[in-house]
């Protein structure tokens, strides 16, 4: 007991004795009406509470929840009243609070809140608010809550303004922080009734209610549920807009600044730059937004004192989304909302905050390595790199070893570090991930490989090794994913990127591919890979990395036990011929009578992205038939030969660009060489006419000699 009256134990616990053995209902009612009376005045501790939930269980609440016959004299509410009072006492235990019996209950605490509170009804209102809130704490109670239609009783209770409306409102922002995606999906309407209530506050308040609504309004904000995609949604968004632009337009406190910054922040990870409008006053926000982040940057990290870091994780943190934005507005060519004066000098002041991003990462020491703010700092870092390959490039060199060694730790422990507040794009509602770095800064490697000095860091780091594993898991993980056509997914993006990585390697370094086992076992996971990615075409990018960089490395590792003849290197090469061979048609020219050569329909769409690929593969392939005596046959065998004579018999010469006709000769010259039966076929096909006819003068050549030491007859 909290009170030190010993007469009033005494009457509680003859109270608890009467409800565990009633005489009569009068008596229990009696009993009851005191014990309800203790509860409301804070007067029972947790083992009094376990006592009274000992002495009448679920059972006795349950009857007077649903009872229609009030005592004599009293309210019609009377009894249900009791009973929620009851009930939120035993919701204080939380093993009780995510108890079935309470689960059950939520319906009924629903229409309590949706039902019209008289003055005298407000702690039945209380009560229930108690209830849910200790439901929420629980591990299985907010899939209870969505699924039982609360989110909706919550809405309409906060728009309806009724008493303890505003406890509405925490609810639903404690729901939205752990079941986001369940609840936009379920009551999308309601919600997006509530945002617009709050972003109409928003906008019109003039006094602290505008800072207090940028710390609520952020879980309002779906990601799982595009506000663009109607009026209501993009009328809330432009209110937001406007209201911020005012906030941020005026001289704030850093208390005030931080807030709006958040709130920006996490308009940018729903809806990007969409809800910023085009024009000057559009444009010069966005500036401003930008400017903000980087000066809040380079505040907190250019002379770090850790305390002050670790408040400010939060805010730095948002800041980084708006510096992401402020890297894609500056490289947006289509459409662009800055003018070109406004991204060179945002450009500049980016720099100096990456600067400040890139010495508050030297700083760092081996215990703050799980720190969620670090991962934010080095995906931050990682947007920049991959678009920003000039300046700091000394800095990030000094760097790359730690950023190496950070994704190698992460990767290898597959870190559990939770997700910073605003750092992930993506959501992922109430559970601990693993942070993948390397995903984010893969495109930057894809850029250092190709120079030298940070090229021989990141191999003297162990970097291609890492990066071998890494597109092993990565390709588990595609490989396990649906096989229907969906939208590039990052496991695909990440795959696709480290092929230009190795692929910078194989050009650049290649005695390293030779010596280093590494490559061995990444050219066993290719040889796998090409035969299963190309039958599906909505992955023919990613098909088209996998085959150069295959062809590219096989010119290397010629002479390895995997490349002799082997079914998977077979089956291998017959992919990238099927790959090289299927990327050009003929097709009717509307300007002649005749046929012209084009890119084949299935490869239209992604050409721009394959077509330096297919050139590549055209020419590593025939770099590989000299080096592979079985090659030739695996050229007969898919009618190669046949297909690409046939092709260039029937185009006008005028429609094959020269980049083409070198890359047909190419392989038709090494297949000529290696093989007499290769020969043979093109002969037979009228090669000679159309080597003629497209200026294939080595071709030509070729075919007019009468064997030759390096051909053999079959090709086999």
């Amino acid at each position: 007991m909290a009170s030190d009256s010993g007469d009033g134990l005494a009457t509680l616990k003859r109270c608890l004795s009467v409800l565990r053995d009633p005489r009569n209902d009068s008596e229990q009612f009696a009993a009851l009406l005191l014990v309800t009376k203790a509860v409301r005045a804070g007067e029972v501790d947790a083992k009094t509470r376990r006592q009274i939930f000992d002495a009448i269980g679920f059972t006795f609440p349950t009857r007077l929840l649903i009872s229609q016959q009030p005592p004599a004299d009293c309210p019609p509410h009377t009894f249900r009243a009791l009973g929620l009072t009851l009930l939120a006492c035993f919701c204080t235990d939380p093993q009780l609070a995510g108890h079935s019996q309470i689960l059950n209950k939520i319906p009924t605490f629903n229409d309590i809140l949706l039902s019209p509170c008289d003055p005298d009804c407000t702690s039945m209102v209380d009560d229930v608010y108690q209830c849910l809130s200790a439901i929420l704490a629980t591990a299985r109670g907010p899939r209870a809550l969505v699924t039982k239609g609360t989110v909706s009783a919550l809405c309409q209770a906060y728009l309806n303004g009724g008493h303890g409306s505003e406890r509405a409102l925490t609810l639903l922002v404690g729901l939205l922080a752990v079941a986001e995606a369940k609840c936009w999906q379920r009551d999308a309407p309601q919600l997006l009734a509530v945002l617009s209530k709050l972003s109409s506050d928003f906008l019109k308040a003039e006094d602290m209610t505008k800072f207090e609504l940028c710390e609520v309004l952020p879980r309002f904000i779906p990601l799982s549920h595009p506000l663009t995609e109607n009026s209501q949604g993009s009328e809330c968004l432009c209110r937001l807009y406007k209201g911020l632009a005012d906030v941020l337009g005026s001289k704030l406190s850093q208390s005030q600044r931080d807030p709006a910054l958040k709130l920006a922040a996490s308009l940018v990870q729903a809806c990007g730059a969409e809800w910023i409008p085009a024009g000057r006053a559009g444009s010069k926000f966005l500036a401003l937004l930008v400017n903000l982040a980087c000066v809040e940057v380079r505040l907190t990290l250019e002379e770090p004192d850790p305390l002050e870091v670790e408040g400010k994780k939060e805010v730095v943190t948002a800041c980084y989304v708006l510096m992401e934005m402020g890297i894609q507005e500056c490289l947006r060519e289509e459409n662009p909302l800055l003018e070109n004066v406004q991204k060179m000098q945002l450009m500049r002041i980016m720099e100096e905050a990456f600067g400040a991003v890139i010495f508050y990462l030297r700083q760092v020491k081996q215990e703050e390595l799980q720190d969620p703010f670090m991962f934010a700092s080095v995906r931050v870092l990682g947007a920049w790199m991959a678009e920003e390959t000039s300046s700091l490039k000394q800095e990030i060199c000094e760097l790359l070893p730690f950023l190496v060694d950070y994704a190698r730790k992460l990767f290898k422990e597959g870190s559990p570090a939770e997700s910073p507040p605003q750092a992930e794009l993506v959501s992922t509602e109430g559970s601990a991930l693993p942070q993948d770095a390397l995903r984010f800064l893969l495109p930057g490697f894809c850029h250092l490989t190709a120079e030298d000095k940070p090229r021989d860091i990141l191999i003297a780091e162990g970097a291609p090794a890492l990066l071998c594993e890494y597109f092993l898991q990565q390709w588990e993980v595609l490989t396990s994913e649906p096989t229907a056509p969906a939208p590039l997914t990052s496991t695909e993006m990440s795959l696709q990127t480290m092929c230009g990585i190795f692929l910078n390697l194989v050009v650049t370094a290649p005695d390293l591919v030779r010596r280093d086992k590494t490559f061995s076992s990444l050219m066993d996971v290719l040889l796998k890979s090409l035969p299963l990615l190309l039958p599906q075409k909505h992955h023919l990018v990613l098909a088209a990395n996998v085959a150069t960089l295959g062809l590219m490395m096989a010119r290397i590792l010629a002479g390895s036990a995997a490349l002799q003849g082997t079914q998977r290197a077979k089956e291998f090469f017959g992919a990238a011929v099927r790959f090289l061979s299927q990327a050009h048609v003929a097709q009717a020219d509307p300007g002649s009578d005749g046929l012209a050569l084009a890119v084949s329909p299935a490869y239209a769409s992604a050409w721009d992205d394959i077509a330096e690929l297919w050139f590549l593969g055209m020419q590593a392939w025939a770099g590989c038939v000299p080096l592979l005596p079985w090659l030739p046959h695996t050229a007969l065998g898919a009618q190669w030969l046949q297909g690409m004579a046939q092709l260039l018999s029937q185009v006008t010469p005028a429609s094959v660009d020269c980049e083409l006709v070198t890359a047909f000769q190419a392989v038709l010259v090494e297949l000529a060489r290696a093989s007499q039966q290769c020969r043979d076929v093109i002969l037979s096909h009228q090669g000679m006419e159309w080597a003629n006819l497209y200026g294939m003068a080595a071709l030509e050549q070729c075919l007019a000699e009468q064997g030759g030491a390096s051909s053999t007859p079959d090709g086999k």
